[in-house]
C-alpha cells in the first residue's frame, strides 16, 4: 500500500488525536522514502523514521524499558492484529532480501563487537541466529522472526545514524539495498494495521504538537 492510499484511508478514518498525529507523521517519511530510490541512504533514513514514528512511545511513560522490549511489545501487538499479513510478508521474501539480510554479519552487533575487541567470538551467536531464523519460519512463529530482523535493520540504523557509514559509500551497498527493500513493504503493513485497530493503546506521541 503506497503513502497515498494511507492518507486517503487515514482521512476517511476516525481515530484518536495522538494516534491520527503519530500515523501522519509516519506516513509523511514513508513518502519521503518513495520519492528516494536513486538515494538509498535517505531513503533506509526515511523508512526508519516512518518505522519509528509508529512505534515510539512517551519517554517519561516507559523510558526505563529497554528499546529491545519496546519493539518486542510493538510487534507482539502487531502480530495479534494481522498475524497472517505479516507471515505472507516474510514466507514471500524469506528467500530474497530476508535471507540475505539475515546472512549478512555486517548487519549482525556481534560482528562489530568482535572487531571491537568486546568479545572473543561472534560465530557461534551469528550461525544460532540464522539457524533460529530458519526455525521461526518454519513454525509461523513470526515474533521470533521479526524480533531477529528488526535487530539486523537496528544495527544498520545504528551505523547510519552514529556516524558508522560513508554517505553513497560502495560498501554498505548490498545491506543497504536489501534494508529498503524490507522496510518499504513493511512500513505500510504496519501503518494500516494500526488504522485498522484503532482501538488499541498504542501508547503516547513522545513529542506530541504544541500550538
Amino acid at each position: 500500500m503506497t503513502s497515498l492510499l494511507l492518507t486517503r484511508k487515514l482521512k476517511a478514518t476516525t481515530l484518536p488525536e495522538t494516534l491520527t498525529i503519530r500515523l501522519h507523521r509516519a506516513i509523511s517519511w514513508l513518502k519521503s522514502a518513495e520519492k528516494q530510490d536513486d538515494n538509498l541512504d535517505v531513503k533506509f533514513i526515511s523508512l526508519w523514521i516512518a518505522f519509528n514514528a509508529c512505534y515510539a512511545v512517551d519517554l517519561n511513560g516507559i523510558s526505563s524499558k529497554p528499546e529491545k522490549a519496546k519493539l518486542r511489545d510493538f510487534t507482539s501487538s502487531l502480530v495479534h492484529f494481522d498475524r497472517t499479513r505479516l507471515y505472507n510478508l516474510f514466507w514471500e521474501k524469506y528467500s530474497g532480501p530476508v535471507r540475505v539480510l539475515i546472512e549478512n554479519k555486517f548487519v549482525f552487533e556481534k560482528f562489530w563487537e568482535f572487531n571491537r575487541g568486546d568479545i572473543d567470538n561472534y560465530e557461534t551467536s551469528f550461525n544460532k541466529s540464522i539457524g533460529t531464523a530458519l526455525n521461526c519460519l518454519s513454525k509461523e512463529n513470526i515474533e521470533g522472526l521479526m524480533e531477529i530482523v528488526l535487530e539486523r535493520l537496528y544495527t544498520l540504523r545504528n551505523s547510519i545514524m552514529h556516524g558508522g557509514s560513508t554517505y553513497n559509500s560502495k560498501l554498505n551497498r548490498a545491506q543497504l539495498k536489501d534494508a529498503c527493500n524490507i522496510m518499504q513493504l513493511l512500513v505500510p503493513i504496519i501503518i494500516d494495521i494500526m488504522l485498522e485497530n484503532s482501538e488499541h493503546d498504542w501508547g503516547e506521541i513522545a513529542y506530541p504538537v504544541v500550538k
